[in-house]
């Protein structure tokens, strides 16, 4: 059993989804009228609700995205940077780990990581 799904409110959808197709190659496999569900090729749907009240999350409240490679997380926070997407914690790194977090359209903050293989 894995964990596969996150529904989040935004106030803009269409902003939010081009955001995570933008940034994390999701892709749209579902809409209605207020609902567009966006997935990855792993199986992952992300849900997003056209809400124009946000719930406040407490600060500590992360979700993040794993990338395959070191150098394609650094070439993606670069990219975001450059863009002006908001970046909430520069960049760690040591040898085996990588990570930042940056902020989506709504405030959620996400974290952007690689993580050496264990096996």
């Amino acid at each position: 059993m894995r964990l596969n799904h996150l529904h989040l409110h935004v106030r803009d959808r269409a902003r939010s989804v081009r955001f995570y197709s933008d940034w994390f190659g999701l892709c749209t496999t579902r809409e209605f009228d207020t609902l567009t569900f966006l997935a990855d090729d792993a199986g992952f749907d992300l849900a997003l609700m056209e809400d124009s009240h946000s719930a406040d999350l407490p600060p500590w409240f992360h979700f993040g995205f794993r990338q395959d490679t070191q150098t394609a997380l650094l070439e993606l926070l670069e990219a975001m940077r450059g863009a002006g997407v908001p970046i909430a914690r520069d960049l760690y790194q040591d040898e085996t780990l990588a990570s930042y977090r940056c902020s989506d359209p709504d405030g959620y903050t996400i974290e952007v990581y690689w993580e050496e293989s264990q096996s």
